[in-house]
């Protein structure tokens, strides 16, 4: 079955056919968002002949906006040059000009070095040196000291070079299908070669994600601006360059819709984390100072112990075990909270994970595991009579995509906006727990028996295998590490860890310990697994304290080297 759906081929002219989709799907869901320029686009695109129609979606669909005449070939397209004449007189594309010089890295960029050393209107005392040099040194160089209309004419007397049009209209109707910058057309085309299954949904139960124009621009705003970050890091631009452009650019943005804060949140920590490690202690503080959200939290109250304000490091230490928002943010406010205290004095604080790290048991291990402790202390315990595997998050995670498959999948909560989405829109928000903790509930409800959890795991592995779930990854081992974990724990423990679970979707799916072992007379323990060098994490130490409240038997086991 796999074979045959990797052996499919595609009509010729697919991404037409897949652009004019997604331009009728966004027409239904979104016709009343959008603008003139917009409206008028799709009008004037219908018009277009369907070569026409064609080149323009290619243009649209690969990287860059100016492209060479003469590379172009697409044999599914008649008359490539009529087509691309249509583009030009009816303003879909224009023919490179002095007007773009703004944009002439793009534009020679389409050219190879020795092109460029060709092309360009240089001196013949300028192109011994420049041959030494990297092509974007050339580009550079270009820019900096030519004239901008001499390198169009002397370009564009050898061949044709275009840029395409509507590049705005085009990224707003994508964005407005996708929801985001990461998905592209190609989505539609891993689905129709079968290289991922997605959930099928009946379209008219998908749901807007976006309910006004704000909601949009707002959402887009901060993915543009998280692309900006993104590559004036990549030109390596000087970090206080990167703090003054931020802040500006955080002065005179527009106050956020709701969707957009937590976009907003990631790209605050990411720049504040930039920042700290560019050793610009006094700028991370300002930019983290912007959300409460993590790290941003825990990030100013190291900042501030370092710059000697105890009492304001303190406060800060004190709201955040009051409400942490992750086991990072819990276990730290309190173990922070007693350095801080214990500043001077002989004896240090230990971190909690650090105590219950040392309070652990330990086991000898052969030092040829040093490269792979886990498969050292499972070996150990096959040794000892017991079966073990590999666990960690992987089934803890599949056992909650089995169990709550169609609650997640759900179009009535109104998180599935378009067909080919991966996961619902609120998966890693406050908002998946709060509009599903009825169906949650009702669903481990029904599980009251070993049976009843054996039956919902196997009906629904068999349904729905190979179809994408951002929980489950489709591994021959899967089945069988959930029956074993729904046979050794008990129905109430099982459903106790999927609820926490759900809470925190984002933290809470990963931090489980490293192994299952088990014998033949249903005894068992989750292990974590660290070697002498290895630390525990704040994650992991809440979940075997989670499972130490439930009753589910985990533990910690130190490996010491031995030369056996």
């Amino acid at each position: 079955m796999a074979y045959e759906r990797n052996t499919v081929e595609l009509p010729p002219k697919y991404y037409l056919e897949y652009f004019r989709y997604l331009i009728g799907f966004v027409r239904r869901m979104y016709g009343h968002l959008l603008n003139e320029d917009e409206n008028d686009f799709i009008r004037r695109f219908d018009e277009l002949t369907e070569d026409a129609q064609c080149l323009f979606v290619r243009f649209s669909n690969r990287r860059g906006i100016f492209f060479r005449v003469n590379k172009l070939q697409y044999k599914e397209i008649d008359e490539l040059p009529a087509a691309l004449g249509e583009l030009l007189i009816h303003g879909f594309a224009e023919r490179l000009n002095p007007h773009h010089e703004l944009m002439g890295a793009d534009a020679l960029n389409t050219f190879t070095k020795p092109e460029l050393l060709s092309l360009l209107p240089l001196e013949p005392e300028e192109l011994k040196p420049l041959s030494k040099e990297k092509k974007e040194n050339i580009v550079r160089y270009a820019l900096q000291e030519l004239d901008f209309a001499e390198i169009v004419t002397s370009l564009t007397t050898h061949e044709t070079v275009v840029k395409v049009k509507f590049e705005a209209e085009v990224m707003m109707l994508k964005y407005l299908f996708f929801g985001n910058r990461s998905s592209d057309m190609t989505e539609f085309v891993i689905r129709d070669l079968g290289k991922v299954t997605f959930e099928r949904y009946d379209e008219s139960k998908l749901t807007a994600r976006f309910f006004n124009r704000k909601e949009v621009e707002d959402k887009l705003l901060i993915s543009l601006t998280n692309e900006e970050f993104h590559e004036l890091k990549e030109a390596e631009a000087p970090p206080e360059d990167i703090y003054n452009w931020f802040m500006n650019w955080n002065e005179s943005r527009p106050e956020l819709t709701e969707i957009a804060i937590p976009g907003y949140a990631r790209l605050v920590t990411r720049v504040g984390g930039f920042l700290e490690r560019q050793k610009l202690p006094e700028q991370a503080m300002q930019v983290y100072q912007l959300t409460d959200k993590v790290p941003a939290r825990e990030r100013r109250v190291r900042l501030l112990f370092r710059s000697g304000l105890i009492d304001e490091a303190l406060a800060l230490c004190d709201e955040m075990a009051v409400t942490p928002q992750n086991a990072e943010e819990r276990y730290f406010a309190q173990d922070f909270r007693e350095k801080i205290l214990s500043a001077g004095e002989k004896k240090r604080s230990r971190k909690a994970t650090t105590r219950f790290l040392s309070d652990s048991e330990s086991v000898g291990v052969p030092a040829i595991y040093r490269h792979h402790v886990e498969a050292g202390v499972m070996n150990h315990f096959l040794e000892e009579g017991w079966e073990a595997a590999f666990t960690e998050n992987y089934p803890w995670r599949g056992l909650f995509g089995l169990v709550f498959w169609d609650i997640i999948y759900d179009a009535n909560v109104q998180a599935i906006h378009h067909p080919l989405q991966r996961a619902p829109s609120d998966f890693y928000l406050p908002d998946f727990y709060l509009k599903r903790e009825n169906l949650l509930k009702l669903r481990l409800a029904e599980l009251k028996t070993r049976d009843d959890w054996k039956a919902r795991i196997e009906k629904t592995y068999y349904d729905k295998y190979g179809i994408t779930n951002v929980l489950v990854d489709w591994n021959e081992e899967l089945l069988s590490l959930t029956l074993q974990m729904a046979r050794l724990l008990e129905p109430e423990q099982l459903g106790l860890v999927m609820l926490e679970m759900s809470r925190n979707l984002r933290e809470n799916t990963r931090g489980f310990p490293d192994l299952l072992v088990w014998n033949e007379e249903g005894h068992y323990e989750f292990v974590e697994v660290k070697s002498p060098t290895d630390h525990l994490g704040a994650q992991q130490l809440h979940w075997l304290e989670f499972f130490q409240t439930i009753g589910v038997k985990a533990g910690v086991l130190r490996v010491v080297w031995t030369t056996e």
